[in-house]
């Protein structure tokens, strides 16, 4: 009768189980699973060699029995007399459809991929390893929880549930749903359901960690790089391009983090709008981006729309055709020209009105027409645009267009002036002082500590490319004699900024100073906003007041920018 529980419980584990008494005797027996034919009362050694067999407990070992591979297992139990049961398993997978179910979920838990899926009631009933390392959870404490008790959401916003009632799969996500350190694990992942006889009976989401895929991309795309052309010359011959990230200088974290976002936005052919004063570097970035970019071996095409007068600018974007007007003849733009590489535009912000709604509609359409011509020729190039003023402001103002802001800033990249970068200040202090003594030749004193302070604290209206040309003009203009640079070395021009500069400081900071956030640009708005909401946890009143606005206005800038609360 024990011997009967014994096997009957082990058999809902496993294929088949026969139970023996101490002298290796069948006591029960269901065998049923695998075809054996085996007897009570027999002992074990007429159906298996007993020399093929210790039955020592927790042993394991592969018999085949009429030309069947089964995998026994010893296990040993002792009640009123000690039993050894035999747990067999068929492990051929083309008869065994639970020895094929543990295949899969092996072949499961090593993806790269993150797997995890769902019941009808919206219980999480699989969870592999790489989900569990995207997101930072415990898989043994969220197996059989609701979804919505896990993640902290409404049930009525859940994506498996709505897969669950359409059938309906949901393509390409990218969400945050838990955090590690406070820190929201974004992935991109796609969810589906799995349906039987047309019934859904599951769903799972497939995710992938996208920030890995980019740094493996980034990688092959350097190296890449880097065996086709590690000489500069030779690159500025092959692509039209003088720079690349290696080139930007600079140590502080808002520029660290800044190429960092300009590599990631770099290897997705994506339109990309650059935000930043005069002197800030836009074309260095737009060359970076397209040298870390799957483009690097097409042409990078660079035009200064406030350089070009307009008649002539439409010409040169979109080409022309031979009649179109008095001496216009057969030539293509550089829209055609950049072919499926990269059209730089620069100062976008100077085009004229007329020529950005032509602009928006080759953006929109990705097909270009020659002035003169009825003929369409689709383009392939991406294109970066530059604007050294505020977008938001030239909107408010009509100088830009609401939808070609659209169109150019798929994304958008915003360079800090260098007064926003003080360690910067310092940085290109130096190196600008040991680059140009060694273009001279020349050995020059310090900056006194008079002068060190004036340049920190003035304003840099032309950015980095105004501190080069200073420091230039110092080196220049000092004695190897001198004792120290003073401010008196200052050209009077500068020494004249300088002190209008410090007078206005002076007259702000005895009226009402503007709020920091008010003057930053739209796209950098965004991701200050974001990074703000998520060191806040989503608080609103508290991220209102780092922010140093109203809880309204947050909301509005919330709404305006369409950021998405990562718990809802």
């Amino acid at each position: 009768m024990i011997a009967a529980s014994i096997g009957s419980l082990m058999r809902s584990f496993v294929d088949a189980v026969i139970v023996l008494n101490e002298n290796h005797e069948i006591l029960w027996h269901d065998t049923d699973g695998v075809s054996l034919e085996v007897f009570d009362g027999i002992h074990i050694s007429k159906f298996i060699p007993c020399e093929e067999v210790g039955f020592l407990d927790h042993e394991t070992f592969l018999i085949i029995v009429n030309d069947r591979r089964l995998l026994f297992d010893v296990k040993k139990f002792t009640a009123d007399n000690p039993y050894t049961i035999l747990c067999i398993e068929d492990i051929n997978l083309m008869t065994n459809p639970k020895m094929r179910l543990f295949c899969l979920e092996k072949i499961i838990e090593s993806l790269d991929e993150g797997v995890m899926m769902s019941n009808q009631d919206g219980e999480i009933t699989l969870y592999n390893l790489a989900q569990e390392k995207m997101e930072g959870l415990n898989k043994q404490d969220i197996m059989g929880k609701h979804l919505w008790s896990v993640y902290d959401y409404n049930p009525q916003n859940s994506e498996h549930k709505h897969t669950f009632k359409t059938g309906k799969p949901i393509f390409s996500r990218y969400r945050a749903h838990s955090k590690v350190n406070g820190i929201p694990q974004y992935v991109n992942y796609s969810t589906f359901p799995i349906q039987k006889d047309g019934v859904t009976i599951a769903v799972f989401s497939l995710s992938t960690n996208e920030s890995r895929l980019k740094d493996r991309l980034h990688q092959t795309i350097e190296e890449k790089r880097q065996t086709i052309d590690t000489n500069m010359n030779q690159l500025d011959s092959k692509n039209g391009t003088t720079f690349t990230f290696n080139h930007i200088k600079g140590k502080s974290l808002a520029l660290k983090n800044l190429i960092k976002e300009a590599q990631n936005i770099s290897v997705h052919n994506t339109d990309v709008l650059i935000i930043g004063e005069t002197g800030t570097g836009k074309e260095l970035f737009a060359q970076s981006m397209h040298n870390h970019s799957p483009r690097v071996n097409s042409p990078f095409v660079a035009i200064n729309c406030a350089a070009i007068p307009e008649n002539l600018l439409e010409s040169t974007l979109f080409g022309t055709v031979k009649g179109a007007f008095t001496g216009s003849t057969n030539q293509i733009g550089l829209f055609e020209y950049a072919k499926d590489g990269t059209l730089f535009l620069d100062e976008i912000n100077s085009m004229p009105m007329t020529l950005q709604t032509k602009l928006m509609r080759v953006l929109q359409e990705r097909v270009v027409r020659r002035v003169g011509s009825n003929d369409i020729t689709p383009i392939q190039c991406t294109v970066i645009s530059a604007s050294n003023e505020d977008p938001e402001k030239l909107i408010l103002e009509g100088k830009m267009r609401l939808d070609l802001f659209y169109r150019i800033a798929h994304t958008s990249l915003y360079i800090p002036s260098l007064r926003e970068r003080t360690e910067d200040i310092h940085f290109f202090i130096e190196y600008f002082l040991n680059s140009y003594q060694e273009k001279f030749n020349k050995s020059v004193p310090p900056l006194s500590k008079t002068l060190q302070m004036t340049l920190l604290q003035y304003h840099w209206p032309g950015n980095t490319r105004e501190l080069e040309h200073l420091i230039e003009n110092l080196i220049i203009r000092v004695s190897e004699t001198d004792q120290a640079i003073e401010v008196d070395h200052l050209p009077a021009y500068m020494r004249t900024k300088i002190f209008v500069d410090q007078k206005d400081k002076s007259k702000e900071l005895k009226g009402t100073e503007k709020k920091p956030f008010k003057s930053i640009f739209t796209n950098s708005q965004e991701h200050f906003i974001q990074k703000t909401l998520e060191q806040t946890d989503w608080n609103i009143s508290q991220a209102a007041r780092k922010l140093g606005i109203t809880r309204q206005s947050l909301q509005y800038h919330i709404k305006k920018h369409g950021i998405i609360n990562p718990h809802l």
